[in-house]
């Protein structure tokens, strides 16, 4: 098993927050796209999920959190425990403070803009099956184990397409 070192792992991923990519992503996901803001330094908005506010020109507001993978893969990697040992919630299994997950392949230069609540209830209504059904992802870290699980990616946008449609 690899152990992950956080601070490099932090250092990698901080790495891609001034890819200039970003700005195209999010120019063609909002129309009317004013401008963006990283948010780096560590507190409420990094704990609630937030790495980049984007303004449109109304003024009105998205959260993003951001997971950018290296290597083109059929599947989202879905963290649903922090910390194995303690039980902590991983950020697929928490109520997060963002509007969207952007899930980035650089190799492909493809990005997927999750809306995050039909992403939660997709979790919710599947996690368990996805767990049963799919590769689970152990990453050892210096002091703790992260465990996600590796659900491909048309059956996390079924899932969430059938989460949108609400009845009554």
């Amino acid at each position: 098993m690899i152990v992950h070192d956080f601070q490099a792992s932090l250092e990698r991923s901080a790495s891609y927050v001034d890819a200039p990519w970003w700005e195209t992503v999010y120019r063609a996901a909002f129309p009317s796209f004013a401008t963006m803001v990283a948010m780096r330094q560590d507190g409420w908005a990094q704990r609630g999920g937030i790495d980049r506010k984007i303004v449109l020109a109304s003024g009105k507001t998205f959260d993003i959190d951001e997971k950018v993978r290296e290597r083109d893969y059929p599947d989202f990697c879905l963290e649903y425990l922090s910390d194995r040992d303690r039980r902590a919630p991983g950020w697929v299994a928490k109520d997060l403070a963002c509007d969207f997950i952007a899930y980035a392949f650089v190799p492909s230069q493809r990005c997927y803009l999750l809306p995050f609540p039909a992403l939660r209830k997709a979790w919710h209504g599947n996690g368990l099956k996805w767990i049963a059904d799919y590769p689970r992802i152990e990453a050892q870290n210096r002091d703790y184990v992260t465990v996600s699980v590796a659900v491909p990616i048309t059956v996390v946008l079924d899932a969430m397409e059938r989460a949108m449609v609400l009845s009554w």
